[in-house]
């Protein structure tokens, strides 16, 4: 167990390791009981945040040809899916003077799509938790003055059925987890993690060769675009409520054009500049749909009742009993497509299309039907 913690919304959270981490450990553990011909309880690895981690070793197994055993992964306070599973690593000699080759075996995906960390055909595992494998083996030759080389397999029986509890088979990782981590450590409900996850969605794209992209924050955005747009949500990249952090990664990878398609509940708020749509970053949709009210002629009385609704279907059940409704979402509309040029995302053109469950399609920005256009040619 971490003794490391953050403090994130007030609470004290427990951080753990990463399952590179565990591969990592796991294959310096067998490399040193393949070599010293002992057996070890306990290995040491330092993560590349600079955190020391001492680990149990579980699962020993030793023969002549190789050593196999494994870590338990821990991820602390963070509500990881693998959380509890046992990473494996399975070391044995070559003939190579100190290469290291690694490969993944029972539970860790294949790569089956361009525009992943690995190459099409490599077992899922990331080349920062393979620099630590590799860099970790390299100690232990050097140590233990062995001049030949070392193949290591990394496995993870209870990934299997993990996986498809994951993003791995829509991004086209096969057959298992993929190994991951550029730190080493979990820091619990990290944004970090999200992001990470969109970038490698928006990078397959662009491999893929596409050029326009389509957003959804989420499950309703999902069932909106298959229902009433005919669009199939696998298409889309679910950005949950990082959109702002969604178009500047597009930018910066080369999209031409990005949408997003989302519920007026988060969409509203990107009137008011909040491009991180979670609660903790601020609620201003009452306050949003109040004042644009109030610039297209609304009265007293139809702005204190917008200011004292909290769902964005009551307000605009509001605007329409005003007669505004209209009016005040092109005024918003005007309002999120201003905000989309204060990020500079130029030359990449950028729209929103939003809606209501109970209303429908209520607008979208300047150009927004355009890039909807784009999107259905495109895919």
């Amino acid at each position: 167990m971490m003794d490391s913690f953050i403090v994130k919304d007030g609470k004290k959270l427990r951080c753990g390791y990463t399952t590179g981490s565990c591969a990592a450990a796991a294959a310096k553990a067998a490399a040193l009981m393949l070599l010293q011909k002992k057996r070890l309880e306990q290995v040491y690895l330092l993560t590349p945040k600079g955190i020391g981690l001492t680990l149990p070793v579980s699962d020993i197994v030793i023969t002549e040809e190789a050593v196999s055993c494994g870590i338990v992964k821990d991820s602390g306070d963070d509500p990881d899916i693998t959380n509890g599973i046992t990473v494996y690593a399975c070391v044995g000699k070559t003939a190579e003077e100190r290469k290291v080759v690694i490969d993944g075996g029972e539970g860790i995906g294949r790569v089956t799509k361009p525009g992943l960390d690995q190459p099409v055909g490599n077992a899922a595992i990331n080349s920062v938790p393979r620099r630590m494998i590799t860099e970790a083996l390299q100690e232990v030759m050097e140590d233990c003055g062995y001049t030949g080389g070392l193949s290591v397999v990394i496995s993870a029986p209870a990934g299997t059925e993990l996986a498809e509890k994951t993003f791995n088979p829509r991004l086209g990782i096969v057959g298992g987890i993929s190994i991951l981590g550029t730190t080493g450590i979990v820091e619990p409900m990290s944004d970090d993690a999200v992001v990470e996850t969109i970038r490698t969605e928006l990078n397959q794209r662009a491999a893929e060769g596409h050029r326009t992209v389509l957003f959804v924050p989420g499950n309703y955005g999902a069932d909106f675009i298959r229902s009433d747009l005919g669009l199939d949500p696998e298409i889309a990249v679910t950005v949950s409520n990082f959109i702002g952090d969604a178009f500047s990664l597009a930018r910066e990878i080369g999209f031409t054009q990005a949408l997003l398609v989302g519920h007026i509940g988060k969409a509203v708020k990107l009137a008011g500049g909040l491009f991180n749509t979670h609660s903790r970053w601020g609620d201003c949709r009452a306050e949003i749909f109040a004042s644009h009210a109030g610039m297209c002629g609304a009265g007293r009385e139809t702005v204190t009742a917008l200011m004292d609704s909290a769902m964005t279907d009551d307000m605009l059940a509001i605007l329409d009993k005003a007669e505004l409704r209209e009016a005040v979402m092109q005024s918003i509309l005007k309002s999120i497509g201003t905000q989309l040029e204060n990020r500079h995302l130029a030359p990449m053109a950028a729209g929103v299309i939003t809606f209501s469950k109970v209303h429908g399609i209520l607008g979208g920005t300047l150009g927004a039907r355009k890039i909807l256009d784009a999107v259905r040619k495109e895919y």
